[in-house]
């Protein structure tokens, strides 16, 4: 128990360093990478420590990050803010916008200098053939297959009321991460997509854009969010890059960012940096950011599985005694298990105490682990011998010293492959973690996908399959110490 408080100790003291810096944050596709990796670089320009937490999720989940205080700044457009973030329904400018979100002690730049709108796209060729140049041409043709960003199938400036406006009545409508949907698209699994006005997929893969011919996308003018608590030396740096950025300049940049799959190196562009000089040193600093994403991945593990250990064992003990209280915690961890792992996140989110941060992860990580504790603590428990029982009991021991003596000991096989199963699926749960900034190996893996790199995807999942089969070895090996020397004969006799 003592370890357990000395970890979340050491834990808390590391995100209370962290809350002493600025912190960006950037959804998950290009650009906001990019945005978010220039406005790093321009507060630690200004003398501020900064640090990026990258591609955290949708827009409520940085949203919620911005207001918790988990992060300082990140970029967004107008549209966004408006349809999503503060739900107006009536036609706003940008000052009411900027006092509303003051109101909620949310500050927002001046336009950082481009129209970044959402588009539907096509293969040139395809939509030629078809005859379809705008949205409206899509009425005639309701069995294209449809593969749209899943945050983009529920916005109020997204699919459904798109379709409504333009009468469209699509029979195959799916959801799809962004940048795999231009991938779906290349190889003819989909038709169409939504796309951001400046991706530099739209002329790399020869896409036509379909004119928006009943006006129904509002303008999404990129800004940047920030507290107005923040340090005012970030505030000032934010509003450097008012008007720096143009439509043009923002598509170079994120041409570079997926030439190179580097956001660093597509910043470096913006302040006029060759990027050779930028690239000096990558192999070491990658090597370094492998061994931070693998330290902070062991540390989610870790502390959710101690904590599981110590709730899990008593709890399976007493679910190991026959009535109704057994059958509520075999149902309770069990019905835990069931719910996907991007749901507990979501569902966790909101709890005052929880919120975007990585304490969040390690509940959700804590609660995954418990059912395999729990059944096989129960299980090894149930399996002893009735003689064995009755024997424990004629020499005259107290219950609890029967439990402690002889019943946990010839239970601790099933204990131990229990705890096991509980640390090797962390390892791959823990990945998750990114998704609301909390680090580990996901970050590489969630980057990797966004820019459909391979390289980057096995840079994360590379380790977490090394750590996986440590735990293994690891626990292999603790079964020689903590099994008891006549049962793991009996094991190698079978």
């Amino acid at each position: 128990m003592r370890t357990l408080l000395l970890l979340i100790l050491i834990w808390a003291g590391t995100d209370l360093a962290k809350a002493e810096q600025a912190m960006v944050g950037s959804k998950v596709f290009t650009e906001s990478y990019v945005l978010g990796e220039i406005a790093r670089r321009a507060i630690e320009n200004a003398g501020v420590t900064c640090g990026h937490k990258q591609g955290m999720g949708g827009t409520i989940i940085l949203w919620e990050a911005l207001k918790q205080g988990a992060i300082t700044a990140y970029p967004d457009y107008t549209g966004t803010i408006r349809e999503e973030i503060l739900k107006v329904k009536k036609e706003v400018t940008v000052e009411e916008l900027r006092t509303e979100l003051a109101r909620q002690g949310i500050g927002m730049t001046h336009e950082l200098g481009f129209n970044n709108t959402y588009a539907l796209v096509m293969n040139r060729q395809r939509a030629g053939a078809l005859g379809i140049r705008k949205i409206s041409d899509l009425r005639k043709h309701p069995d294209l297959r449809l593969g749209l960003n899943h945050e983009f199938l529920r916005r109020k400036d997204g699919w459904e009321p798109l379709a409504r406006k333009y009468e469209l009545e699509m029979k195959d409508v799916r959801g799809i991460d962004h940048m795999l949907g231009y991938t779906a698209l290349a190889n003819g699994s989909i038709d169409l997509k939504e796309a951001y006005s400046t991706d530099a997929k739209i002329a790399e893969n020869n896409l036509m854009v379909l004119e928006d011919n009943l006006n129904f996308f509002p303008a999404y003018k990129a800004v940047f969010l920030y507290r107005l608590d923040a340090d005012p030396r970030v505030i000032k740096a934010l509003k450097k890059m008012e008007g720096t950025i143009n439509e043009e300049l923002m598509m170079k940049l994120n041409a570079e960012a997926e030439r190179t799959k580097d956001y660093s190196l597509a910043a470096s562009l913006y302040f006029g940096e060759k990027a050779q000089k930028i690239a000096q040193g990558r192999t070491k600093q990658m090597a370094g950011k492998i061994a931070h994403w693998t330290g902070r991945h062991l540390l989610l593990v870790g502390v959710s599985l101690l904590c599981a250990i110590v709730v899990g064992v008593p709890l399976g003990i007493w679910a190991s005694k026959p009535g109704i209280v057994s059958q509520i915690i075999i149902s309770s961890t069990g019905l835990i298990q069931t719910i996907p792992a991007l749901a507990l996140l979501a569902l966790l989110i909101p709890i005052p105490f929880l919120g975007i941060n990585p304490i969040t992860a390690i509940v959700a990580l804590f609660l995954y682990s418990l059912l395999p504790i729990v059944r096989n603590t129960a299980t090894g428990l149930q399996d002893i011998p009735v003689p064995l029982r009755e024997s424990a009991a004629a020499l005259g021991l107290e219950p609890g010293a029967q439990l402690r003596k002889v019943f946990l000991p010839m239970a601790s096989r099933a204990i131990l492959a229990g705890i096991k199963t509980s640390a090797i699926i962390n390892v791959g749960s823990a990945t998750l973690a990114a998704l609301i900034g909390a680090g580990g190996l996901g970050e590489p893996i969630i980057s990797g996908l966004n820019l459909n790199d391979h390289a980057t995807i096995l840079e994360g999942a590379i380790p977490a399959a090394v750590l996986a089969l440590l735990v293994q070895f690891l626990f292999d090996f603790l079964d020689r110490f903590l099994i008891p020397k006549g049962l793991r004969l009996e094991r190698t006799v079978r």
